[in-house]
C-alpha cells in the first residue's frame, strides 16, 4: 500500500506546491508521508483561516521579503510602480518598536502588473538588499500555514526546519522519477538514430547483402573476367556484350596513338626505299 502512494505521488509530482501539505512540504522532493519533526506535527494539528479582514484581489497581490530596515515605503512604491499602477500598498511594521520587519504586500490594478512584478522583480537589489517576490499564499494556497505554526516556505539549513515547494525552494525531482526520464530520453535516442540510419540508407540505396550472396557474386565477377580475358565467353549474349563494351569504352587517344604508329612505319619504309634506289644509282 505505501509503495502504491509512493507510485501515485511520484506520477503526480509537480515542482511546486498546489496545496499546502505539512508532511509534503518538509521533504525535498514532496514524497513524505510521515513527519519528521515536532514542528511538522504542530502544523498538522493546528488550525489557520485567513485574516477575513484583508482587502484587495488576491491574484494582484504580491510578496515582497528581504528588504532592508532602512528602506522607505517611496522606494518601494517608485522600485515597484515600473510594472504597473498601484492599487494599494503595505509595509508591515513591529507593533510594539514600529520598526519594519523587511517584507510587504503590494496590490496592483490588474493582474498583467502583479504578474510582471512577479516575472521581473525578484532577485533585483533594493537599497544593497537582494529582495524575493512571489504571490500571496495565504489566500490562494490551500491548506495553508504560516511560519508561526510550522509550515511556511524557505527557511534556513541551521534552523533544520526547511519548508519545500515555494519559489524560494522548489522540490526536488524524486530519483525514481528522474530514472524513469533518463530511460524515456534514452530510448527516444535510440530510436531517433534508427529512424536516421533507415532514411539515410533508403536515400542512398545501399542495400544490405548476405555474406554468402556477396562470395558468390565476387566469385561470379571474377569468372566472366577470366573468360573475357582467355577470348571465351558463357554465351552468345555475354560475348555481344563484352565487345559492344570494348568498342563503346576504347579511349580515343588509343586511337590516335595506333594512327600515329602505321605513318611512322610508312615513313620509315618510304625512306628505306630511296635509300636503297640512291645506293643504287652510286654503284
Amino acid at each position: 500500500m505505501m509503495k502504491l502512494e509512493l507510485d501515485e505521488s511520484i506520477k503526480s509530482w509537480s515542482k511546486y506546491a498546489k496545496t499546502y501539505d505539512p508532511i509534503k512540504c518538509a521533504s525535498i522532493d514532496g514524497t513524505d508521508s510521515e513527519p519528521h519533526d515536532r514542528a511538522v506535527v504542530r502544523a498538522i494539528n493546528s488550525e489557520y483561516h485567513p485574516n477575513r479582514f484583508v482587502k484587495g484581489k488576491p491574484e494582484c497581490t504580491i510578496f515582497v521579503s528581504r528588504l532592508s530596515r532602512d528602506t522607505s515605503k517611496e522606494t518601494i512604491k517608485e522600485f515597484f510602480s515600473k510594472y504597473g499602477k498601484l492599487k494599494r500598498f503595505r509595509l508591515v511594521k513591529d507593533i510594539v518598536t514600529g520598526m519594519p520587519k523587511g517584507y510587504a504586500f503590494i496590490e496592483y490594478e490588474d493582474e498583467r502588473g502583479a504578474e510582471e512584478a512577479y516575472r521581473m522583480a525578484s532577485k533585483m537589489v533594493i537599497d544593497g538588499r537582494v529582495i524575493f517576490v512571489d504571490f500571496e499564499c495565504e489566500r490562494l494556497l490551500k491548506g495553508w500555514r504560516p511560519r508561526r505554526l510550522g509550515g511556511g516556505f524557505g527557511g534556513k539549513k541551521e534552523s533544520g526546519q526547511l519548508r519545500f515547494g515555494g519559489r524560494d525552494r522548489p522540490f526536488k525531482k524524486p530519483i525514481a522519477l528522474e530514472l524513469k526520464e533518463r530511460e524515456e530520453r534514452r530510448l527516444k535516442e535510440k530510436s531517433r538514430k534508427l529512424r536516421h540510419n533507415e532514411r539515410y540508407h533508403h536515400r542512398r540505396g545501399m542495400h544490405r547483402k548476405s555474406p554468402t550472396s556477396h562470395r558468390d557474386d565476387s566469385r561470379h565477377n571474377s569468372q566472366n573476367r577470366k573468360d573475357e580475358n582467355n577470348g571465351r565467353s558463357c554465351s552468345p549474349r555475354s560475348s555481344e556484350k563484352t565487345s559492344v563494351h570494348t568498342k563503346r569504352h576504347r579511349s580515343p587517344s588509343r586511337n590516335r596513338r595506333n594512327r600515329h604508329y602505321s605513318s611512322d612505319k610508312k615513313k620509315q619504309r618510304l625512306y628505306n626505299e630511296n635509300m636503297s634506289g640512291y645506293s643504287a644509282k652510286i654503284l
